[in-house]
């Protein structure tokens, strides 16, 4: 394949030559070209990769509805269980809608959770795995198993957790270890165990203020250290770590580094976050989420990650371009990077990657003057690629 007049990162008009699912030459463009796909003087970035998402609980495409859920995880969860049924459509049919319209918009690799415990027991499980299985050549999906609930609180969650993993699901997740089963030590006993067990990543949801999600967070880089667990551990929200102190957050993202320890962020507003620019420039594989997408939880999130792209940039304070900038490298590689360590982390803050020759051909072509101009427009203009294939095309997914 050949892609004619792109701007490869924002850069000169070019040529982009595809072998299979690899970039194989970027030249000059030469309008005597004959393209198979003509990109028309749009931006060309590596495609988008959501590494937080729940497509179990979604309500795209469905009317919006009041808020009911309460304050906190429990509340929240609670309000969760008492409506999932209930929705205008069934399950399996929002989980694979949602998949649908996020490969549309531009994101080609997700990681997914999926509730399991002793009320959906598997059936959010088999509703994200179907729609893994649906877009397998359009997008690749990380499922993970993921006690929302807590895995000690209910007897039978442990071995729901253990039946789930043998169904599919490859990332086994916990939850607030200290808040959600006030018992520590318990709760990361079971998830590390498995994590052997299956030989499977671990995520960890981590919502804990201060101190006590401080002390989680160390209770994780121990096992993490004492095991040799080393890149298969990732710290999701962790949004009050730097709220410590500056010496604290500093001994954290350090050992972060050293253990290959990833975070995954939603862009929260929160004051409390551990500085970006330090994580990136320390080493730490960092990726972005949309979380919930218009669910039972909140009524925030609408399937396109260049939106939670400019979410990020603005809560973080972002206005320079290499700034901004650097949010798209997290919101596309900075995730790749999670899901495979084939992928390498961002080398530093003005790390630009996946456009490379070699790179594999995942892509999206964007309209916008310069990067920072895509991300604050959001332009509609879109083609995606995947794995050298065109999967999309104005906002439509091709190839089913």
């Amino acid at each position: 394949m050949l892609i004619s007049d792109v701007r490869p990162w924002g850069g000169e008009r070019s040529d982009v030559e595809l072998d299979g699912d690899r970039i194989t030459a970027i030249r000059p463009h030469s309008p005597s070209a004959s393209p198979s796909l003509e990109g028309r003087g749009r931006l060309l970035f590596p495609s988008f990769s959501d590494v937080h998402v729940h497509l179990d609980s979604t309500r795209i495409g469905l009317p919006f509805r009041p808020h009911t859920g309460g304050p906190g995880v429990v509340a929240m969860m609670t309000n969760d269980r008492l409506n999932w049924r209930s929705a205008e459509v069934p399950l399996p049919e929002r989980v694979a809608g949602t998949l649908e319209r996020m490969i549309g918009l531009g994101t080609t690799r997700v990681r997914s959770y999926a509730q399991v415990d002793v009320d959906c027991r598997l059936e959010k499980l088999d509703a994200v795995l179907a729609a893994r299985e649906k877009y397998a050549t359009q997008a690749e999906v990380q499922v993970m198993a993921f006690a929302q609930a807590g895995i000690l609180r209910e007897p039978g969650t442990l071995d729901l957790l253990d039946a789930a993993m043998r169904s599919g699901a490859t990332v086994i997740g916990g939850i607030d270890p200290c808040t959600l089963d006030r018992d520590p030590k318990g709760h990361l006993d079971a998830v590390f165990a498995l994590a052997e067990k299956h030989q499977a990543e671990i995520d960890i949801h981590l919502h804990e203020p201060g101190h006590l999600g401080l002390f989680s967070t160390d209770l994780v880089i121990d096992r993490v250290r004492a095991l040799d667990m080393r890149g298969k551990v990732t710290m999701s929200h962790a949004y009050d770590l730097g709220s410590i102190s500056e010496s604290v957050s500093r001994r954290v993202i350090d050992d972060f580094a050293s253990l290959d320890i990833a975070m995954t962020t939603v862009a929260p507003s929160a004051a409390g976050q551990l500085p970006l620019l330090d994580l990136v420039a320390s080493g730490v594989r960092i990726g972005l989420g949309e979380d919930g997408q218009r669910d039972y939880w909140s009524p925030y999130g609408n399937c396109d990650l260049l939106d939670r792209t400019w979410q990020l940039a603005f809560t973080r304070g972002f206005r320079r371009d290499e700034h901004i900038e650097l949010a798209l490298a997290i919101a596309t590689m900075g995730g790749a990077s999670i899901m495979s360590h084939d992928v390498p982390r961002l080398a530093g803050l003005d790390d630009r990657p996946g456009l490379a020759v070699g790179d594999r051909a995942d892509l999206i072509l964007v309209d916008g003057e310069t990067p920072t101009s895509a991300v604050m427009d959001r332009a509609k203009d879109r083609t995606v690629l995947h794995n050298g294939v065109v999967v999309a095309d104005g906002l439509t997914v091709i190839g089913r």
